[in-house]
């Protein structure tokens, strides 16, 4: 079997249909729920791409890999899924983004060559890169935000575009009296991005799945990783007026939220984003934008899931569906994504598993915690490999696709390092305390924040808006007592015995007995004769004192 496991940027997991959005019909991401499970209840490991992508990657927590920022490199010889999957005799492909940065100082220390196999691997987070686009090509004084060739703006000049930066010309900007109007600018969110439709960001990258799909030998996993419905929020012609103000939901925040605020909280909903988003007018704007990105990302998926089932590849591959973070929108006085209220933190999830032992699950869903990190272990059972739980933190879920009994999870993780932001400044933290943890077991979610600082909690249940801190007021300690005591279990995971399996260890017991270390013995007579046959006996030559 083949695995198609799709990830779209900053998608929520509440902007589809059949996740109950009132207004914004998604039929093909319904479509893939209805023939598979749709998880409800699934968290990433970090609301920032680049490290929740490096645990989507890895299948591991992001103080266990490192990569905890955008552009922390990822270091050398941490295993990735192409290396799990390879090892079980699958190939692992890349079209699209990743957001990795290289760890060039680890290679140059390793001697590896970025043009080896292995050095290319390792330079682009184990995949074999069909397409690599990052899809922020911005530039400004001192050059581009992207250092790497942009493929897309090469296939956009084949087809035209004359701009140096089409990506920031046309694909992302609409005009305005023959103009640029940027999409970094969010009064121009209404226009149309100056591009051909078929000529976008989405509908490309969907047509280079299309041409993998058709050209692959199997068994292969193929990563296709959308930059979309990411900002700038623009989007081409019919989209850019499919939707209006009057299809914006209210946001999801009150004045309460204000009082006595969480100073890390406080602190991002004082920055430029917030104060973007809680201005009405914006979300007018940008809303309906941001709907119709996901209305084209849908639309386009529909091209890839129908070309699966004429060429007959719908009947062996795996589809997932899934976001690296979500997005606020306003919720909660916030902008982008950046603490864990479920805006942010939680994604949609959504598994095909098109073999008969997964059809007695078909069309439900599932609301067991499950975590980004489950992917990797998933796969890995898909392709008949041992899931090497020494490594991977994460676990497989097949027994769920098959409506198999099996252990759920009593808690899920996440972490955000903002050491690199300008709200640690603000809060004049030193880089290793400006971290954050959340804790949630499928009601009560807590916030840790290292610093100093006092903890936030919500009970879900009787919050399912996660307004009401209750952790401003002293009544819901034994909580808080309860939840730190499963971070501090996790904290006592262990995540760094890489190189060595407990079946390792268990067949290395006792070996150096047999090897002739014998330690601690009095006579000799505590072991089996054999283990001091090399220790008895006459010796020909005698080089001891005499007496």
């Amino acid at each position: 079997m083949n695995i198609l496991f799709i990830m779209y940027d900053q998608l929520r997991f509440d902007y589809l249909s059949c996740a109950g959005h009132p207004y914004l019909p998604t039929p093909n991401f319904d479509r893939v729920a209805q023939m598979g499970v749709r998880f409800t209840n699934a968290y990433v490991q970090s609301p920032i791409c680049g490290a929740s992508r490096m645990s989507f990657y890895t299948g591991r927590y992001t103080s266990s890999h490192g990569a905890q920022w955008n552009g922390f490199p990822l270091r050398v010889g941490e295993m990735t899924m192409g290396d799990h999957l390879r090892k079980a005799g699958m190939d692992c492909y890349l079209i699209g983004k990743t957001h990795m940065r290289v760890d060039a100082e680890g290679m140059a220390r390793l001697g590896l060559a970025a043009d080896s196999v292995i050095g290319a691997r390792q330079a682009e987070c184990g995949f074999d890169v069909v397409i690599r686009d990052d899809g922020l090509w911005a530039q400004g004084p001192d050059g581009f935000y992207d250092e790497q060739r942009s493929p897309y703006n090469e296939y956009l000049k084949t087809k035209g575009y004359e701009a140096e930066n089409s990506w920031a010309a046309h694909a992302n900007a609409g005009l305005q009296d023959g103009e640029q109007a940027s999409g970094w600018m969010f009064d121009n969110a209404d226009k149309p991005a100056n591009i051909r439709e078929e000529d976008s960001e989405t509908a490309w990258l969907t047509s280079e799945a299309i041409k993998f799909v058709d050209t692959a030998q199997g068994p292969w996993c193929a990563h296709v990783s959308y930059i979309k419905p990411h900002w700038p929020y623009i989007v081409p012609a019919p989209y850019h007026d499919m939707f209006g103000p009057e299809h914006v939901l209210p946001p999801n925040r009150d004045p309460v939220e204000r009082e006595n605020a969480h100073p890390v909280y406080d602190a991002y909903m004082g920055n430029k984003i917030a104060a973007a988003f809680q201005n009405d007018d914006v979300r007018a704007k940008v809303v309906p934008a941001y709907m119709g990105l996901i209305k084209q990302c849908d639309n386009h998926l529909g091209r890839l899931l129908d070309h699966l089932e004429m060429t007959g590849k719908l009947d062996d591959t795996m589809i997932v569906l899934t976001s690296d973070h979500g997005d606020f929108l306003g919720d909660h006085w916030l902008g982008e994504k950046d603490l864990f209220h479920e805006p942010s933190v939680k994604v949609p999830m959504i598994i095909f598993d098109p073999r008969s032992s997964a059809d007695a699950t078909r069309g439900t869903t599932c609301d067991a915690l499950v975590e980004a990190i489950d992917l990797v272990p998933t796969f890995v059972d898909v392709a008949g490999g041992t899931i090497a739980d020494h490594i991977l933190e994460g676990q497989s879920l097949v027994p769920f696709l098959h409506g198999q009994p099996t252990k759920t999870r009593d808690y899920a993780i996440s972490e955000y390092d903002f050491s690199a932001t300008p709200q640690a400044v603000k809060l004049g933290l030193a880089p290793r305390d400006a971290r954050l943890f959340m804790v949630f077991d499928g009601r009560f979610k807590m916030m840790h924040a290292e610093g100093g600082f006092r903890p936030m909690l919500f009970d879900l249940k009787t919050d399912p808006n996660e307004v009401y801190d209750l952790a401003k007021g002293s009544t819901h300690q034994a909580e808080i007592d309860r939840l730190y005591g499963y971070l501090a279990k996790w904290g006592r995971r262990m995540s760094q015995r890489v190189t060595r399996s407990d079946d390792d260890i268990a067949a290395m017991r006792g070996k150096s007995l047999r090897k002739g270390i014998l330690p601690f013995l009095k006579d000799g007579t505590e072991v089996n004769p054999e283990m001091t046959t090399a220790y008895r006996g006459p010796v020909g030559q005698n080089f001891t004192p005499k007496t």
